[in-house]
């Protein structure tokens, strides 16, 4: 019977780095009969000894990320002295870049999964996106950044998703004819508004690729010229009433371009 072998990831941050290095190398192996263990957040002198005297309770390989030249003075030593087997993975690769870039490392633990301020605005931009996809919680537009307005398939969805990666909180509203827009759109600040408008022949083909995917007919109001056109009219209406509204043509434009657009008038304010 194969005795399982031991591997103990050391780190003063998660320890994420380590294990997937050892999965990615464990992948070039048949099978092997292993087991990882993580020591994260060692952030003492006495953190390192404990931790090693764990593993001395059940032997193995520590695979070891840490920054602090006097953890790694420690560990080294606390190994050598039980007898253990240890691989620095970080140090080798520092000393190589430095030696490259002519540059000293930081050797701050933790660096890659530092969370910053931009990154929580884009995550709640992205949640509040999601939250206000095709006309939900309308009472709450007064707290996006912009709002797209169109009828069905003009890219309000993938639009407000795109904005929102760049840290804009966005809802977006489907425009349908015969319908009133909610009265919330009208009582916001009006420069905050976009108008989505394309091709008649353009929207009517996304449609019916839509449908097809759907596995349903074609046929019907949904891609009739007429139907579609007089929607597109209908909005484009609703655009002239409002003048503060800006509007983006989508005809043959990409989702990127479409943005850079927008973007470029709230970054002008």
């Amino acid at each position: 019977m194969k005795r399982t072998k031991n591997i103990y990831i050391f780190s003063n941050s998660t320890g994420e780095t380590a294990e997937r290095v050892i999965r990615a190398t464990l992948a070039q192996f048949d099978a092997p009969d292993t087991k990882i263990y993580r020591k994260s957040y060692l952030k003492t002198l006495d953190d390192i000894r404990m931790a090693v005297e764990d593993v001395a309770k059940r032997p193995g390989l520590i695979v070891f990320t840490l920054m602090h030249q006097a953890h790694i003075a420690e560990l080294n030593a606390e190994v050598e002295r039980r007898g253990l087997e240890s691989f620095d993975v970080i140090t080798p690769i520092l000393d190589k870049m430095q030696e490259y870039l002519g540059l000293p490392a930081k050797r701050r633990p933790g660096v890659i999964y530092k969370v910053d301020e931009e990154y929580i605005r884009r995550l709640d931009a992205v949640n509040f996106t999601v939250k206000h996809d095709d006309g939900q919680n309308t009472q709450n537009l007064d707290q996006a950044d912009i709002v797209l307005v169109g009828v069905s398939r003009t890219s309000k969805t993938p639009l407000s998703m795109y904005l929102a990666g760049k840290g804009y909180k966005v809802a977006n509203i489907p425009l349908v004819e015969g319908l009133p827009a909610p009265e919330q759109l009208f009582k916001i600040d009006q420069e905050r508004v976009i108008g989505l408008t394309i091709d008649v022949q353009q929207l009517i083909n996304i449609r019916a690729s839509r449908m097809r995917n759907m596995r349903q007919s074609t046929i019907g109001r949904y891609t009739e010229y007429e139907s579609v056109e007089s929607e597109l009219v209908y909005a484009k209406r609703l655009y002239r009433q409002n003048q503060k509204w800006m509007v983006v043509d989508m005809t043959n434009k990409a989702i990127e371009e479409a943005a850079a657009e927008i973007m470029k008038k709230f970054q002008q304010k």
